[in-house]
């Protein structure tokens, strides 16, 4: 039986002794105390490390103590606060509440907010409760709790306490982080390759370093330590290629049993000028899955060599997924895993060439986070560093007003957006319109006062996917990954990411009520939304050209558009029985894109193949050349100096949850969500998907035109708008055995505004 039957059945027989219970005159338990208590997003920002391990020591003692310890800081003047809302009751939300804040831990068990008592303040807000209390003080620790009333009449318990360190100096707005953390990995593996040789596998590549206990017979013997990525022969790759990664160590032993820790080289690209850098108190790392301990010939057993990871803090118990599709299984497991393994910078970084922000790898990894686990810090830290570092490409910049709508979106949380609202703006790149509307970078307009408004020092080109031909790792005969696009001076990608950055900034003017900017963002996007069709669409073919001036159609050209919401429904069928026709041309990159055109254009047959393909261009592919994490590319041979630790090859950690799970928010902060599920053929999965409110839960089980079912388990303090197949008027829809009235909205029968608890949804002929 599966979890998220077992959690289901559970919560109903919960639900029945609470109704027996009431109908013989007892009273209605409290409510479940909140939990998943959050200060500017950090679900653990008490939580104390040395040199990036955990420790049992509290905050409030830590910051104390003569001890290299690292804990998270808040920066802000006035956080913000967040907890889930428990409750063994359907259809729950909060009413109210009362948070508070203590400046000891003597005062907040006796529920005295010194610092800030908010009262019992009527509400339904649980996410972005900005602190209203006493000025914080640098430098200080503090203590915090809260409780919640519903709309059962039912009082909660206080949470449990959690604490937060400010920092030295207060500012209006700042994004809190978490310090790198660390975690040792044992091998899954030892075997001798000689009397003298030994090769480990720790089953998973990763970015860390390497400590061994070993012993020493002399105070002069020497060992060989190499550390790779990928094997040949069954030995580690010595000449792996490309930027997949093997180096060698010279290691003096000391007589008797000793700990090592290896000391791993600082390589020049990925530490120079640009790069993000390791903090000290990890030192520098290197993804290695495999390590071969050459010249010792006593015994190694598992206990005696560990990888130390590093990663930002990530639980992996926030998320599962599972399908009765194996290949569609490994291929989440990659990428969720890619998520974490990337993370080791506390930033989104290109992977381990460069270790360089950019908006694309950016986009996709902040998406994938989402996906991943309930963590949201990380990603607005990363949107927010490229605001000021912006990288090349047109379109990459203009990918600041998705991330920065995406993250609004997820979290509800207004502030980055009010703090950026002028640099969003920028990003745009509204000086380079001409008369109807349409941007170019090749017209003359890109001048030094539009780059300093989006802060580059450099030439804007257009990309299109990557890499190109005869660029960075490929010849000029190699084609790249750009399905031949013919570059004009009005491109279709970048005039399609321009209206979808304009498209967002009408709605983000308006959160922050621009009233004059909503009004003219929105002229412009049906502005740009016609013309771009007018110009950009081949009428007798119903597909999207490359440019104005070519006839040539590449997937890109299609794609984009259909993945913004572009494309008129007279089109979409030619749309994409075009771009099916094209396959998997695009990118690593470009497939993020590719997946959302395919299921927002409910073509999810294609969506599923797509995910499911064994062929050289997919995701199970990386599995199949041998990496645990997201290449760079589809294989070596489409960019021959492509990593091995990409998370912007990860896009299936954010297209499984988002499109073939259908879990997105309908409206901000998952204050109402859309299950929206997808299966095509699939005949069976189950996720848990995180959200700031709680885990949606969901499994079902699909007989195409037949039956489906679905167990489902919205979060308290949120309703949803649940999608399920449409066959016929004839079929019926029952939600917990009863009939339930359905909208129809395509090949959808919606049951709207269902509120929180377990579900049980079936639908027969």
């Amino acid at each position: 039986m599966n979890r998220v039957l077992k959690m289901f059945q559970h919560a109903v027989s919960g639900a029945l002794l609470l109704l027996l219970a009431f109908q013989a005159g007892a009273a209605i338990p409290e409510q479940e105390q909140p939990s998943g208590l959050t200060v500017n997003f950090l679900s653990h920002a008490g939580q104390v490390f040395r040199n990036g391990y955990a420790v049992n020591t509290p905050l409030y003692q830590a910051v104390n103590r003569n001890e290299n310890f690292q804990f998270a800081e808040i920066t802000q003047k006035r956080p913000f606060f967040g907890w889930i809302v428990n409750s063994g009751q359907s259809n729950t939300l909060q009413t109210a509440y009362r948070v508070l804040v203590a400046s000891s831990l003597e005062n907040i068990q006796k529920n005295i907010g010194d610092c800030w008592d908010s009262g019992k303040t009527e509400s339904d807000q649980s996410v972005n409760v900005s602190y209203a209390g006493k000025a914080l003080q640098p430098n200080s620790v503090y203590f915090w709790k809260v409780k919640t009333w519903d709309n059962h009449g039912a009082e909660s318990l206080f949470s449990a306490v959690a604490q937060f360190k400010t920092a030295a100096e207060l500012v209006d707005y700042a994004t809190a982080r978490y310090p790198q953390q660390k975690q040792d990995v044992f091998a899954s593996a030892i075997k001798p390759l000689t009397n003298a040789s030994w090769f480990i596998d720790f089953g998973k590549d990763a970015f860390g370093q390497l400590r061994l206990t070993l012993f020493g017979q002399t105070a002069t013997d020497t060992i060989l330590i190499h550390l790779g990525e990928t094997v040949k022969n069954g030995r580690i790759d010595r000449t792996p290629g490309g930027t997949i990664r093997y180096s060698v160590y010279r290691l003096g032993l000391k007589s008797g049993w000793n700990t090592y820790h290896l000391a791993i080289h600082p390589d020049k690209r990925n530490t120079g000028p640009q790069a993000v850098l390791m903090p000290q108190y990890i030192g520098d790392v290197t993804p290695f899955r495999y390590c071969e301990i050459e010249g010792y010939s006593q015994p190694v057993e598992k206990n005696q060599v560990v990888q130390e990871i590093v990663f930002y803090p990530f639980d992996e118990s926030e998320s599962y997924f599972s399908s009765s599709d194996t290949v569609l299984n490994q291929v989440w497991d990659l990428c969720k895993y890619s998520i974490k393994a990337t993370s080791f910078m506390g930033v989104y970084v290109d992977g381990d060439r460069e270790r360089i922000p950019y908006e694309a790898d950016a986009y996709i990894n902040q998406l994938g986070h989402y996906g991943v686990t309930r963590e949201y810090s990380m990603g607005r830290y990363s949107h927010e560093y490229l605001i000021n570092r912006p990288t090349w490409p047109t379109e990459w910049i203009m990918q600041s007003v998705l991330m920065a709508w995406n993250d609004y979106l997820y979290t509800g949380n207004i502030e980055s957006l009010r703090h950026l609202y002028t640099d969003l703006k920028a990003k745009a790149l509204l000086p380079l319109a001409d008369e109807s509307g349409l941007i170019s970078t090749r017209t003359g307009k890109v001048t030094p006062e539009v780059l300093e408004t989006i802060h580059f020092k450099g030439t804007l080109k257009d990309i299109v996917d990557w890499p190109q031909s005869g660029i960075l790792g490929l010849g000029k005969k190699e084609p790249g990954e750009t399905d031949g696009f013919v570059f004009r001076d009005v491109n279709a990608v970048v005039n399609a990411y321009h209206f979808q950055a304009v498209n967002q900034l009408a709605q983000i003017a308006g959160v922050l009520n621009q009233a004059g900017d909503q009004k003219a963002f929105a002229v412009l996007t049906q502005k740009l939304k016609a013309v771009i069709n007018e110009k950009l669409i081949d009428k007798r073919r119903g597909i999207y050209v490359d440019g104005i001036g070519t006839d040539h159609a590449s997937l890109h050209a299609n794609m984009f558009p259909a993945a913004f919401g572009l494309t008129p429904e007279k089109y979409i069928p030619k749309v994409n029985s075009f771009m099916q026709s094209r396959g998997m041309a695009c990118s690593v990159y470009g497939s993020q894109f590719l997946m959302d055109a395919v299921y927002d254009g409910n073509n999810p047959e294609y969506g599923l193949g797509l995910l499911t393909s064994t062929a050289e261009r997919s995701w199970y592919n990386m599995i199949r050349v041998g990496s645990t994490i997201s290449l760079e590319a589809w294989d070596n041979k489409y960019k021959p100096n492509q990593d091995w630790n990409h998370a912007w090859g990860a896009a299936p950690a954010n297209v499984i949850p988002r499109k073939l799970m259908g879990i997105e928010p309908l409206e901000p902060g998952f204050r109402k969500i859309r299950i929206k599920p997808q299966p095509a053929s699939l005949e069976y999965a189950e996720i848990k998907c995180p959200t700031i409110r709680g885990d949606v839960l969901m499994s079902f089980k699909n007989k195409p035109q037949q039956s489906f079912s679905m167990n489902l388990t919205i979060p308290a303090n949120t309703t949803a708008d649940v999608y399920l197949p449409f066959w016929s008027k004839t079929q019926k829809v029952s939600m917990n055995g009863s009939p339930v009235k359905c909208r129809k909205e395509g090949n959808y029968a919606v049951a709207e505004g269902v509120g929180s608890g377990n579900h049980f949804f079936e639908l027969t002929r």
